[in-house]
């Protein structure tokens, strides 16, 4: 059993295991937070839907923005710099919300959030590439996509106790934990001396240079376009599915609360059956499948009446986004060079696009229409992202067979 464990071990290197054990920890504080701060915003601000959606979403945006640098950054001048860099700023942004009071602080604090977490994002999974054979990288993305959920799995829960004794400690767990994140992953980056620039030749290459090669790559765009609308719809999970649940559930925050530490706990388990069984599969198709599943628990949401229909929602949920989005970081992975992995990881950032609209036409339909008209038409707009998805796997299939073969 040992020797299992520890070839099991060795397959990755040591640091990437300590973005992994570090995302289980970050996220997991994280998800305290933030799937609470449309209900903090309403309840102690009491700010109009729209408004709240517009503070969650200007993260994703701020996001968009800053992908791309960070990740063409991290190409040009290493991992290493913008990753510290970035997980300290985050800390200090958790530290910020404790004593934010006004919307307009809320608004910064999450642009500022949604950037410093851009810089970090795609420099993180390009690093994870840099350090793993291509074989296994697919496995370590899917790991990685568990690591997330393992936080989420106890993070709501903690999120729901803290949001009762005290709302604003949540964020100070959260700034503390990024912190002990930053010097964990500063010492052993040190130690193992990676996350240095690719290459000399990655150096000279400019951002305008990175954009135009980038912009070329239609498998990319499609990839991104179809990302962008399961963004649109995923994002309700964290902006209008907690308001709807509270104003049509006696005991909506809870059963909130349950619903995505059951999506974590659900992710943790059939992640690596799921993930093995789609293998079978061009990947594309993969992603097909995932975005039907997750049009049915969207749609499914419009008409959550208790537990039972809550449940049967976020299964469906669940199992959309395991099918799509480690998928996705493994196609990203493969459609890059070596020069400009952090550069790709980074354009495909813009699919945050959709987290930063969804949250606000979500909140206006929401208002003005209420949960079962909101939840119909997201899952209408989520099915059509299956139209990018065929077009992006005609592209590999004429570009790159081998690709879609995996």
């Amino acid at each position: 059993m040992n020797k299992k464990l520890k070839s099991y071990y060795r397959q990755f290197h040591p640091i990437v295991w300590v973005l992994l054990s570090g995302t289980v920890l970050a996220r997991g504080s994280a998800f305290a937070t933030l799937p609470f701060l449309a209900i903090y915003l309403s309840r102690n601000l009491d700010l109009h839907p729209v408004l709240i959606g517009l503070t969650i979403g200007i993260s994703p945006l701020a996001g968009v923005i800053g992908g791309f640098l960070g990740g063409h950054l991290s190409d040009r001048f290493g991992r290493k710099p913008v990753m510290i860099g970035s997980l300290f700023s985050m800390s200090l942004i958790y530290l910020g919300f404790m004593i934010a009071e006004t919307p307009v602080w809320f608004i910064i604090l999450n642009a500022l959030n949604g950037l410093a977490g851009s810089f970090f994002e795609p420099s993180g999974q390009a690093l994870i590439a840099d350090l793993t054979e291509k074989s296994k990288r697919m496995r370590a993305f899917s790991l990685r996509y568990t690591a997330i959920n393992i936080g989420a799995s106890v993070g709501p829960l903690l999120g729901a106790y803290l949001a009762v004794v005290s709302a604003k400690s949540a964020f100070m767990v959260t700034g503390i934990m990024y912190f002990i994140y930053v010097l964990i992953f500063a010492g052993m980056i040190k130690k193992y001396n990676v996350g240095n620039p690719v290459s000399k030749g990655a150096a000279k290459v400019t951002i305008a240079s990175s954009l135009r090669i980038v912009g070329k790559d239609k498998a990319l765009l499609y990839l991104v376009l179809g990302s962008i609308i399961i963004n649109f719809g995923y994002s309700q999970i964290e902006s209008n599915v907690p308001q709807h649940l509270e104003s049509s559930l006696a005991n909506g925050v809870f059963v909130y609360s349950v619903m995505l530490s059951i999506n974590a706990v659900m992710v943790v388990i059939l992640q690596m059956p799921i993930s093995h069984f789609a293998e079978r599969f061009k990947t594309m198709q993969v992603m097909m499948a995932g975005a039907v599943f997750l049009s049915v628990g969207m749609l499914t949401f419009g008409f959550v009446s208790g537990w039972y229909t809550g449940i049967l929602a976020i299964l469906f949920v669940t199992i959309g986004e395991i099918l799509i989005f480690p998928s996705s970081s493994y196609l990203v992975d493969q459609l890059a060079t070596d020069e400009l992995r952090g550069t790709y990881f980074g354009a495909a950032q813009f699919r945050k696009l959709g987290h930063f609209i969804g949250p606000i036409v979500g909140g206006f339909l929401l208002k003005e229409a209420g949960g079962t008209v909101l939840f119909s038409v997201i899952a209408v707009a989520v099915l059509g992202s299956i139209l990018f998805f065929v077009q992006g796997n005609k592209v590999f299939v004429k570009t790159s067979p081998a690709i879609v073969k995996n």
